[in-house]
């Protein structure tokens, strides 16, 4: 698996198939755990045909969260290279202002961490997303 990071506008917007979204609520990190998984994960999802990949990170904050009202700007875009192929998706920061009952979906748990979770369903990415978030945010602050 090879991860690859782009800036913003570098991939066409309609190669990207999801949004990732490093989410913030009361200074701590948003993970969530789906129904049939014991792991961690960045709330995302894949983009739905002719939607904007802005509303599907929206969408999917809502859906896996319950976000009501929220902050969020595109950090990068990124690549996803496997035994399925070349995938591209984008990494937003949100900052979770209102959560609200979690609508009915695949997640069955939201959790609040002070870092990134040790038990995630990603292993190999999101640490890596993690990290690329942490250096968006020291540079945002630097500037």
């Amino acid at each position: 698996m090879q991860l690859d990071f782009y800036k913003i506008g570098t991939i066409n917007e309609e190669e990207l198939r999801f949004a990732v979204i490093s989410a913030i609520y009361q200074n701590k990190w948003v993970y969530v755990r789906q129904k049939d998984r014991t792991t961690w994960e960045t709330p995302g999802g894949h983009r739905d045909l002719g939607e904007a990949i802005i509303r599907t990170a929206k969408r999917e904050l809502f859906e896996e969260t319950g976000a009501v009202r929220i902050e969020i700007v595109p950090i990068c875009d990124y690549s996803l290279n496997d035994s399925s192929g070349k995938r591209f998706g984008r990494l937003f920061f949100s900052t979770i202002i209102e959560l609200d009952q979690l609508p009915d979906s695949e997640i069955n748990e939201v959790n609040f961490f002070e870092m990134l979770p040790r038990n995630l369903t990603y292993a190999e990415i999101q640490p890596r997303l993690f990290e690329k978030t942490i250096e968006f945010l020291n540079a945002k602050e630097g500037s």
